[in-house]
């Protein structure tokens, strides 16, 4: 099932995708609910992003190609940080880059939907908290993130983590193709079963050290080819079984973009 989150007569509205139509549904999409009469056609709606977190975790350091590209070791436990909400963009909306960075990256990462609270489950358990899967983009001020030597500034500007274009419930995280285009041409290209740490293991220790809510999205990593984006350019995420995220990359205001 795909779950999608869309602009109704200025409102925003959630339903599930059956061919080229949406049928409306009650409440956030993040628990079961009925469906209304009300239908959409698909490709006249604007999407929003696919849901509404509190926390974005993000996982670093999670493909073995990725760790011996940025010439980092290979973590013993996940290496996790936050993005603030106010990140997350949905499908088609535009990444802004910021003036006060010079080289901004792209990082296709396969997204997990939270869809039942979870504190200390265990990795068996981790399937009984999750809603469901989305494309995301790990948007990264590589310049700042390495001038600051943490990660806060360089993963955090506004629009840094593109999202969508819906959530798939009905699938198995453990052998996804991700890739990524810059511009139509691809530049990463790996499978999830090439993580470190898996979708239950990750899950399970998140839960360990904070509160997962509904709607909270986990990104689960990036594999190698990461590179610079420009502005005017389109960046698209593409995971199978979900689907295809594009997002275009604009100057804010005073941008200098990188040479």
């Amino acid at each position: 099932m795909r779950l999608v989150r869309f602009q109704a007569q200025g409102r925003p509205a959630c339903g599930v995708i059956e061919g080229s139509e949406v049928i409306e549904l009650e409440g956030d999409g993040l628990v079961p609910s009925a469906r209304k009469k009300t239908r959409h056609v698909l490709s006249a709606l604007r999407l929003l992003p696919p849901c509404v977190p509190t926390k974005v975790v993000a996982v670093g350091l999670n493909y073995r190609d990725h760790a011996r590209e940025l010439g980092m070791a290979v973590p013993e436990e996940p290496i996790i940080f936050l993005k603030p909400p106010t990140t997350v963009i949905g499908p088609g909306e535009q990444i802004r880059y910021p003036a006060m960075s010079r080289q901004v990256d792209y990082e296709a990462e396969l997204g997990v939907v939270i869809g039942r609270t979870a504190r200390d489950c265990s990795p068996d358990a981790a399937a009984e908290h999750i809603r469901g899967y989305t494309c995301a983009n790990d948007v990264t001020a590589r310049d700042l993130q390495r001038k600051d030597g943490q990660w806060t500034r360089a993963k955090s500007f506004d629009t840094f983590c593109p999202i969508g274009p819906w959530i798939e419930t009905d699938l198995d995280p453990s052998d996804l193709l991700v890739e990524s285009y810059l511009n139509g041409v691809r530049r990463q290209s790996s499978r999830t079963s090439q993580f470190l740490f898996n979708v239950p293991h990750l899950v399970s220790f998140i839960s360990r050290i904070m509160t997962l809510h509904p709607g909270d999205l986990i990104i689960t990593g990036t594999p190698s080819g990461i590179g610079p984006m420009q502005a005017g350019d389109e960046i698209e995420v593409r995971i199978e079984g979900i689907g295809s995220l594009k997002n275009n990359v604009i100057a804010d205001c005073g941008s200098r973009i990188a040479e």
